[in-house]
Parts: structure tokens; sequence; C-alpha cells
């Protein structure tokens, strides 16, 4: 049965009705991009969902982390969703999805193995639009405070007094 919403927006109802699974992780509709296995979704307003979708995965293999989810990857390219950045994106997402067509994949997100994605990003390393992404994906990723608990980074220790007597010597990994 479907009711009439009187909000502006998609019901969850809508939203998976317009979505397609692509590259079996990520549910990609009009504006919208959702992950399959997590709670978390974004919407584009610049970019093709599908190209969002691209970029996570783009950003996930050359800074991949196994423990961060993919929100913290969706927050560290959604800066990337400007109109400004979005010529520069589509098209480099377009060469990164034909050159994985190139290599027999229907696209980028359609490579099931991390390292043949890897081969194909460092084929493009040199281009500016690589190196826009992996750039902003330094600041944008490893900024998150979210994230550095993850990392055992317990933040800045100026405000603090330094590290000297905050946690100087707990390095046991050394």
């Amino acid at each position: 049965m479907m009711t009439t919403s009187n909000h502006r927006g998609l019901t969850r109802r809508e939203l998976l009705s317009r979505s397609l699974v692509a590259g079996g992780s990520f549910l990609v509709g009009s504006s919208w991009i959702t992950s399959g296995s997590a709670a978390w979704a974004v919407e584009v307003t610049a970019l093709k969902p599908e190209t969002m979708a691209t970029l996570v995965q783009m950003a996930r293999d050359i800074y991949p982390h196994d423990r961060l989810r993919d929100e913290f990857y969706v927050v560290a390219v959604k800066g990337h969703d400007t109109a400004e950045q979005a010529p520069m994106v589509e098209e480099g997402i377009a060469a990164l999805d034909g050159a994985a067509r190139g290599k027999g994949h229907s696209g980028y997100l359609g490579v099931g193995w991390e390292a043949d994605r890897v081969e194909i990003l460092r084929a493009m390393e040199e281009s500016a639009f690589f190196q826009t992404i992996r750039a902003g994906l330094v600041t944008g990723l490893y900024n998150q405070k979210e994230v550095w608990p993850l990392f055992g980074y317990e933040g800045e220790s100026y405000s603090q007094g330094g590290y000297i007597n905050r946690g100087f010597n707990d390095i046991n990994w050394l």
C-alpha cells in the first residue's frame, strides 16, 4: 500500500524503488547514494550518484583501511560534489570506468579484486584527476576526529602541555 507524503524528498520506499545496485555495495538513485550494508546515505548535488559511488570506492582503494566504515570515505570525498569540480571529477571517473572496461569489466565498480582496481589506479596516478582526489583525501579522511581513535591518535596535545607528559612513551608497537 503506497501512501502519499506531505514532506519534500523521497520516502525510503521510493528511494529503494528508484535505486539500482552498483557493484554490490552501493545503492544509487536519482540524487542519493546509500550503502547496501551500512546505515548511511548522502545526497549528491553536482555529481551523478554513480560517480559518487565510484569516487568512494576509489578513495577506499587509494587509502585502504579495513577498520574504517564507508561513511568516513564519503565525508572525505563529499567536497568534490561541487559545480566547480564536477566536470573534472565526472571526466576522471569516466576515464577510470573506461580503463576498467578495457580490462573486460563493466566499469570500475565492477572490478571485484582490489589488486585489479589498484592496477587501474596506478596507470592513471600521474593524472591531475588522480592527484586532486588523492591530495584531498589526505586531509578529508585523516582530519575527521571520529577516525582518530581508530588509529590510536589522541589528537593534538599542545593545549594540554604537549606529549612529553601525555603518552610520549606509551607506544607499544615498536
